[in-house]
């Protein structure tokens, strides 16, 4: 049996208005230093999106979205991507008042990381889950 590794967590939120303080959680971003993982999952539903913010441009917001699976991976084309994966990690959990916001970070153990980031999006994300 694997041993057991702890993990730092936040869930991505789009917030469009932010002085109505109103959220959809649309991922999650997990940073386990011992081993040497840092992904995110990002899921928007857009029926759930139109109900909150009807006027919002959901291509505006799925763009920016997807930068943050490419600063985990570490992508060398964006400035970002090139820093280690701790500061990544740190660089996208820190607190901003933009429509792309995330929560206070968290903490967990688990034995397969990927497999801890699938269940966060089952808890935290997903309806059905």
């Amino acid at each position: 049996m694997p041993a057991s590794s702890s993990f730092d967590y936040a869930i991505v939120r789009v917030v469009p208005h932010v002085e109505r303080e109103e959220f959809i959680n649309v991922g999650v971003i997990l940073f386990c230093r011992t081993r040497r993982f840092l992904d995110a999952c990002i899921e928007v539903d857009p029926a759930r999106l139109r109900a909150l913010a009807p006027r919002l441009n959901p291509a505006q917001v799925s763009a920016h979205l997807s930068l943050i699976p490419q600063i985990c991976a570490g992508t060398p084309n964006h400035p970002i991507g090139r820093l280690s994966q701790a500061e990544r990690f740190h660089w996208l959990v820190t607190p901003r008042s933009t429509s792309v916001q995330v929560s206070p970070v968290h903490c967990g153990i688990c034995t397969d990381p990927a497999a801890a980031l699938n269940q966060l999006m089952d808890e935290m994300v997903r309806l059905d889950g």
